[in-house]
C-alpha cells in the first residue's frame, strides 16, 4: 500500500514538475514505467531521444528500481542490453541506493552520467578505453549512434 501511494505521488510530481529533459509515465501497471531522456546540449547525445524502461520492485523504496535503456547508446557505462553501471541503482554495500532517493533523482543521475561518463567503472571496456585514449573517436561514434538510434 505504501509503495503504491509513494509511486503515485512520484509519478504525479514527474508529470507536473519533470526535471529538464526528462519525461516519465506509466506503461500499463503502476510498477512498469517508461521514461525519455533528451541528450544534453554539448554532448555527443545532443538531439537524441533515449527511451528507458523502469521496473519497480515489490520492496520499493527499500530496493532500487531496475532501469535500462531501450534505445541503443554508445557509452562506457551502458552495455548493449541497456544495463546501466551507476552506484545509485545498486543496494549497499556496493551501491549507494537509499530509500530517500526517488525515480526523478535516478533519472537525473542517469542524465548526468550520459553527460559525464565514468570510464574507471565501465561496463564496456572497449568503449571506456576509447573514451580515455581516443576521445575524438569516442565522440564521433557516440554521435553516429545517437543519429542512427535516437534521432527523431
Amino acid at each position: 500500500m505504501q509503495r503504491a501511494s509513494r509511486l503515485t505521488r512520484e509519478l504525479s510530481l514527474l508529470t507536473t514538475e519533470p526535471p529538464p529533459g526528462i519525461t516519465c509515465w506509466q506503461n500499463g501497471q503502476l510498477d512498469d514505467l517508461r521514461a525519455q531522456i533528451l541528450g544534453g546540449v554539448d554532448t555527443p547525445y545532443e538531439k537524441g531521444i533515449f527511451n528507458l524502461e523502469i521496473i519497480v520492485p515489490e520492496r520499493y523504496p527499500f530496493e532500487p528500481p531496475k532501469i535500462r535503456f531501450l534505445t541503443p547508446i554508445y557509452h562506457p557505462n551502458i552495455d548493449s542490453a541497456g544495463r546501466i553501471c551507476l552506484d545509485v541503482l545498486k543496494l549497499p554495500p556496493k551501491g549507494a541506493w537509499r530509500p530517500s532517493l526517488n525515480i526523478s533523482t535516478l533519472l537525473t543521475s542517469i542524465q548526468l552520467l550520459m553527460a559525464e561518463p565514468n570510464p574507471d567503472d565501465p561496463l564496456m571496456a572497449d568503449i571506456s578505453s576509447e573514451y580515455k585514449y581516443n576521445k575524438q573517436l569516442f565522440l564521433l561514434n557516440a554521435r553516429e549512434w545517437t543519429e542512427k538510434y535516437a534521432g527523431q
